[in-house]
């Protein structure tokens, strides 16, 4: 074997050296747990985030906040874009409850509102998924990123009130304690901008590299999503230019679609309950407080990886099957229509009545008519629940019963062999006097 092994190396010494080095490869991934390229992706440099964020970071805070939280969603994007190129007509309220019954996340159903922006994500689904993540990992930094780039505009010229908005400034919250290396200081100041008019929005469009001036990071050119062609807009449709560069879209009446809100002094987003619980009627938040802190939904990710183990960790689902996710959904959807408990204990002390759908009048039995499929359903179930409630009462009825019946009759048993056995212990007793009486009656008497 040696010898052979030998031959074989003296004729083909160099592909034996790559088949050796080959093996220990395998080997070394083996004990090293793979190769290098499944290492952990960095997170967002402050360059990429400027880079992410620019095409909507002039956006009005509500609207804002609504983006970077549908984003963590981008499969429902996805199919939201799909739905509103197909409606483009729909817009506003009316458009956010059309896909009431559509199983997204609602902060994508509120995006068809806004078919402007839904456009805008449709023409990246790497930047729409990016965005997410970033949001996800990182939500200070792209809060931060978002200041810094309004700042820029407001240093530009290009970012001021008028019959669109409101520009306001605000004082910065106090630096973080925990200082970032490499990271960029934080903001001086706070610049909000909401709508001029509280139920029209006005979505801008414009140029990252001419709004915000000269950009600083050569490397990492800003993203810029020109309105799609295909949509039919384009030219006059987007209104007076204020700047060359910049426009705006049509404005769009809204009432409750613009449920969202940033706090800037957590650098975190928010929901507005009243609004959130008028238009997302199916996805109702249980809540005394006006406004609450919005949290990421796992279930909605539709199976899109997260990016980098921090995520992961903190939003997989730990059991993870699909049998589970559905289930988990369905408490949660009957929690939101039920609302919290009431004063009899029943789950049904926040529900809107007039908000729910009235079940029709069943037909009379055996018309075959009336009523949808749910409530037959519902009658059956009802029925044979009975039915079973009923059988099971009987049988256990009919076992105790059974069980006394059982109980008298060994009892009566045992009473009826007792008195057998006196019976029998009486007539053994009187047989024997029987058997003496007859020799003491021939006996002859004894005499004194």
């Amino acid at each position: 074997m040696r010898r052979s092994l030998a031959g074989f190396r003296s004729i083909f010494p160099r592909r034996a050296r790559l088949l050796g080095a080959a093996a220990a490869f395998v080997v070394a991934c083996l004990l090293t747990g793979g190769p290098a390229l499944a290492a952990e992706p960095p997170p967002f440099t402050p360059a990429e985030l400027d880079q992410m964020l620019a095409p909507t970071a002039l956006f009005p805070d509500a609207l804002l906040s609504q983006v970077l939280m549908a984003s963590t969603y981008p499969s429902d994007v996805a199919l939201a874009v799909d739905w509103a190129y197909a409606h483009r007509p729909l817009e506003g309220d009316a458009a956010v409850q059309a896909v009431q019954d559509m199983p997204w996340d609602p902060s994508v159903q509120s995006l068809v509102a806004f078919p402007q922006t839904l456009a805008m994500l449709g023409e990246s689904p790497e930047w729409v998924r990016n965005l997410g993540d970033a949001f996800l990992a990182q939500p200070e930094e792209v809060m931060d990123s978002v200041q810094l780039l309004r700042a820029k505009a407001k240093e530009a010229g290009n970012l001021k009130s008028d019959e669109h908005q409101v520009v306001a400034l605000e004082p910065a919250p106090p630096p973080p304690q925990v200082i970032v290396v490499n990271a960029p200081p934080p903001p001086t100041q706070i610049i909000t901008i909401v709508p001029a008019r509280p139920q029209v929005v006005f979505v801008p469009v414009f140029h990252p590299r001419w709004v915000f001036g000269p950009w600083w990071h050569p490397a990492f050119p800003p993203f810029f999503f020109p309105p799609p062609v295909r949509w039919g807009w384009g030219g006059p449709t987007w209104g007076v230019s204020v700047h060359v560069g910049f426009w705006w879209g049509r404005p769009i009446p809204v009432t409750h679609s613009l449920w969202g809100g940033v706090h800037w002094g957590r650098r975190s987003v928010n929901i507005n309950v009243n609004h959130w619980n008028t238009i997302h009627v199916n996805h109702r938040i249980n809540s005394r407080d006006a406004n609450v802190a919005w949290r990421h939904d796992p279930r909605n990710r539709r199976g899109v990886p997260y990016r980098g183990a921090a995520a992961r960790n903190q939003f997989q689902a730990p059991r993870g099957g699909p049998r589970d996710a559905q289930r988990d959904r369905a408490r949660l959807e009957l929690a939101n229509r039920l609302g919290p408990p009431g004063p009899g204990g029943a789950a049904t002390g926040g529900v809107d009545r007039s908000r729910l759908p009235q079940r029709p009048a069943a037909a009379p039995p055996g018309t075959g008519a009336g009523g949808s499929a749910r409530d037959r359903a519902a009658g059956v179930d009802r029925s044979q629940i009975q039915n079973r409630a009923a059988n099971v009462d009987r049988a256990q009825v009919q076992n105790r019963i059974a069980a006394v019946n059982r109980d008298n009759a060994l009892r009566g048993a045992g009473n009826a062999a007792q008195t057998r056995q006196q019976i029998e212990r009486g007539t053994s007793s009187l047989g024997a006097i029987q058997q003496r009486a007859p020799g003491a009656a021939g006996a002859p008497a004894r005499r004194p």
